[in-house]
């Protein structure tokens, strides 16, 4: 639609017998939001009968996967922190001389490096995954069984006042 056909379409006349119905209209739409508003918030009552097992196992994992990288990036920062501080060699140092006054290599003792401490912590957020979307997949089965026992969750939604 051209601009000269939407200058043409907002300009037309309304015909003599609908600008009652409109105006009828427009009093009834102002009517009933008014009554609305003076009523109150409308209310409704819903049972939850059922939640999709596969949704849940999407949601929960796509949730996991963000707190993996929270998890790995945090782990991350806070290691450096404390390397920058100085704490890492320090206990690197102790671990070294209590391990070392066993006898044994120094190059063979235990350190705390980057890697390892990165490494730990995405090994548990991987675990942490599998965990979190097996647990509320399996979750939604057992809410499942249980709604179908007892009916469900039932829940009052308003509108805000």
């Amino acid at each position: 639609m051209t601009a000269t056909a939407k200058v043409a379409v907002a300009a037309a006349p309304i015909p003599a017998g609908t600008k009652g119905q409109v105006a009828e209209a427009v009093r009834a739409a102002r009517a009933t939001v008014s009554a609305a508003a003076s009523r109150g918030p409308r209310r409704a009552r819903l049972h939850l009968k059922r939640i999709d097992p596969w949704s849940v196992m999407k949601f929960s994992f796509a949730v996991s996967v963000v707190l993996f990288i929270v998890m790995v990036v945090a782990t991350a920062v806070l290691y450096l922190a404390l390397d920058a501080m100085g704490v890492f060699d320090s206990v690197n140092t102790t671990l070294g001389n209590l391990i070392g006054s066993a006898g044994e290599n120094k190059e063979s003792a235990f350190k705390i490096t980057a890697l390892g401490v990165i490494g730990t912590s995405a090994v548990l957020g991987v675990v942490n995954m599998v965990l979190f979307t097996a647990l509320s997949t399996l979750a939604a089965f057992i809410y499942n069984v249980c709604a179908d026992l007892v009916g469900g969750v039932e829940l009052t939604l308003s509108e805000k006042e």
